[in-house]
């Protein structure tokens, strides 16, 4: 894992179409809500010659440590629960999205020696399971159940890799969502843990020794008491843990402390001879590549790629040959060789596609590319000199994630999925071009009931953007509830992906449609760039775009469709509504960058400069005071209804964002909306949340859109 990928922000009873209703009762305004008193202080800064107040900073202060900001947590939750229990479909979609969740969901399997490990979840488990089996037919064995960790299942599995020759397990465990680790190492014949423990660990890639005989990791230092969870991340280092030993031995490997804004990763080369440094700066694929010599004792680092300009992803090496994937001379991405006795001279083995290249491995003796095709997964095969040999045959409309291995095995395992189709795992060996079913769901609907579709729209400024829309294949005439996503930033491709929240939108007789922004990557270094900086307001234009496309289509109206985004999506999704209000019937924002002008104070906030600017420069300030959600919001707007979201645990984008963002819309719109958040505890910003509070969530986030949507559906128990 490199740091930047670490940073950033997955039988029907009735045929009868389920139509909007805009004049219904369950369209009609909401009566005003009683919202808890929320202080307002008197903070004012002076930013280039300009006022900005900020009433509400104190709400930035960490939950655990200030017993007013708890207060106000419990506060609002009250005032939310009670609102939602008064949701006519919120039993409802519980009931159908408990079914949606209840399938067998497997990971895509990692061997080491004839040992093959791969996660399980039996469907409602609310933390998968690690098992193995001996041989490809053996039984399996289980060797991790995170669902025993805490009583209340917020305790996961996170990152884990077997060494070499399977006798260990390296894995880490993530607890309430945070994005800390703790690093464990578990003896696979025995099934036990060892004395080894690493803590302090963040964003960080695992790897082993060649030998067994250890692991490289990448760690903070320890922060100051109480700052944990909101000091900035800076001066990380790879070290190396012997196993047996204490953490307080671990030899320190690199290290940047000229420059502690740097992030450093490792990754052992396939011969083991070579650790990989990969040093960056924010969320862009910008890396300064480093190789440290393991097979000669205190050897000196050795800068291979100068500068953080371009990204570069290791694939293997033959000796001193190594094969890169990168965006150097290439924006959309192709693969070189290169060989280190002459490392400026790069030998063009894939050339740049007009498809973008998304992804590749080497296994056995072909290169497997996976490529973005109109945000669609296309793979290909090539010899080790660039001929080409093949295509991976690919079940439909999709997103395929996997292909891992080495020139050593001819056998990998990848993942296929779309919207209407969970994860299926097959085993593809590279010397045939063979695929076969490794494992696949029994599923409680059939995926053909459902269409996927993908149309394309003009934005704004005349940029063609594409979408995907999908809905039951019974559905009549508009217009419907629909919900638009969006994210649009950090190169991050929206391709289709099962989610079962999605499906019981689109099951209850919704649209979903996911629109592919600018600022992501479907189209590679171009795309991305044409939505962030100083041009992210085309982000927000294709989204509107995409809302208009679907109201001049008659698929909905703006009295039927609700928009989501988390993350960055949740900025997406304040900057939109502030600026166009009157589009959307609701809104929901899930753990948002709301505060643009001090997002870059916490944690993992630095980081995102690449895609927002800094806000301490005024060409940059200007920009983002000009969208920022927080400080956009006006009193005479009539704003949608509104359900937030957060956890009073994320420490990658602090809940302090959402909590100050609606408390300005509260103050600003108190008769309107309603205007509610709803704060997870024990949870993060996403990842390791337990399947009951995942299930529990969004069944009131889409109770809450379908009541404002004119969603018409059975209750609890009914066909649907």
């Amino acid at each position: 894992m490199r740091l930047a990928a670490a940073l950033l922000l997955l039988p029907f009873a009735s045929t009868v179409a389920v139509q909007a209703q805009p004049t219904s009762a369950a369209s009609a305004p909401a009566a005003p809500i009683q919202y808890p008193a929320t202080t307002r202080g008197e903070v004012v800064e002076e930013h280039f010659g300009e006022r900005i107040a900020d009433p509400y900073r104190w709400l930035e202060n960490d939950v655990r440590e200030d017993p007013r900001v708890r207060e106000w947590v419990t506060e609002q939750n009250r005032v939310t629960d009670a609102f939602l229990s008064t949701l006519p479909q919120r039993a409802a979609f519980r009931e159908r999205m408990t079914q949606m969740y209840d399938y067998e969901r497997f990971g895509i399997p990692d061997k080491s020696g004839n040992l093959y490990f791969y996660t399980r979840n039996d469907g409602l488990q609310n933390q998968a399971v690690l098992y193995v089996r001996d041989g490809l037919q053996g039984q399996p064995r289980l060797l991790i159940d995170p669902n025993s960790w805490s009583e209340d299942g917020a305790t996961a599995l996170a990152e884990w890799k077997p060494s070499k020759d399977g006798r260990f397990l390296l894995y880490s465990i993530q607890d309430g969502g945070t994005d800390w680790r703790t690093v464990r190492v578990l003896d696979v014949a025995s099934g036990q843990p060892t004395q080894d423990e690493i803590r302090w660990v963040k964003f960080s890639n695992l790897d082993w020794a060649k030998d067994g005989s250890g692991f490289f990791y990448s760690r903070f230092p320890e922060p100051a008491q109480g700052q944990q969870f909101q000091s900035l991340n800076e001066n990380q280092a790879i070290y190396f843990h012997r196993l047996g030993t204490p953490q307080s031995e671990d030899r320190l490997v690199y290290a940047t402390p000229d420059r502690p804004r740097l992030g450093n990763n490792g990754e052992v080369s396939d011969d083991g001879r070579w650790l990989i440094v990969y040093s960056s700066e924010g969320t862009d694929a910008r890396y300064e590549i480093t190789l440290i010599d393991l097979t000669t004792p205190n050897a000196q680092p050795r800068r291979l790629v100068e500068g953080l300009e371009n990204d570069w992803s290791y694939l293997g090496n033959r000796g001193s040959t190594f094969y890169w994937r990168t965006n150097r001379d290439a924006p959309r991405q192709r693969i070189i060789a290169m060989n280190l006795d002459r490392p400026a001279e790069l030998r063009e083995v894939v050339p740049q596609d007009e498809a973008t290249l998304d992804g590749a491995s080497i296994v056995g003796e072909r290169i497997i590319a996976s490529y973005l095709v109109d945000a669609k997964s296309e793979v290909r095969t090539f010899a080790l000199d660039g001929t080409r040999t093949g295509t991976v045959e690919l079940p439909g409309i999709g997103s395929v994630s996997g292909f891992d291995g080495d020139m050593d095995s001819s056998e990998t395992f990848y993942a296929f999925t779309s919207y209407n189709r969970p994860a299926t795992i097959y085993r593809y060996d590279s010397a045939t071009g063979a695929s076969s079913v490794f494992a696949e769901a029994e599923l409680a609907f059939d995926p053909a009931a459902y269409e996927v579709r993908q149309v394309f729209y003009n934005s704004k400024d005349g940029t063609r953007v594409p979408m995907f829309l999908v809905h039951r294949r019974d559905l009549g005439n508009g217009p419907h509830p629909t919900l638009l996503y969006g994210y649009g930033g950090f190169n991050v491709s929206s391709t289709p992906v099962f989610q079962p929240r999605w499906m019981t939108w689109v099951d209850k007789g919704g649209v979903l449609a996911v629109a592919n922004l600018r600022g992501g990557g479907e189209y590679g270094q171009a795309w991305h760039d044409a939505g962030r900086r100083a041009n992210k307001q085309n982000v927000f234009d294709d989204f509107i775009a995409a809302a208009e496309h679907l109201i001049s289509e008659g698929i909905t109206t703006n009295r039927n469709l609700a928009i989501e985004g988390r993350s960055n999506g949740g900025l997406l999704v304040g900057a939109v509504v502030n600026q166009r209000p009157d589009l959307f019937a609701a809104a929901l924002p899930g753990v948002g960058v709301m505060d643009m002008l001090r997002f870059d104070r916490f944690t993992a906030g630095r980081y995102w400069v690449d895609d927002y600017g800094y806000p301490d420069r005024e060409e940059d300030f200007r920009i983002l005071r000009a969208y920022s959600p927080y400080h956009n919001i006006r009193p005479d707007a009539d704003y949608p209804p509104i359900l937030v979201t957060t956890a009073d645990t994320d420490d990658r984008v602090v809940p302090g964002h959402s909590f100050k963002y609606i408390s300005a819309m509260q103050q600003a719109d108190p008769n309107g909306g309603p205007h509610l958040i709803r704060i997870e505890t024990r949870a993060g910003h996403g990842s390791g949340k337990p399947t009951d509070k995942q299930i529990e969530e969004y069944s009131d986030m889409y109770a809450f859109i379908a009541r404002f949507t004119g969603m018409q559906a059975p209750a609890a128990g009914g066909a649907r």
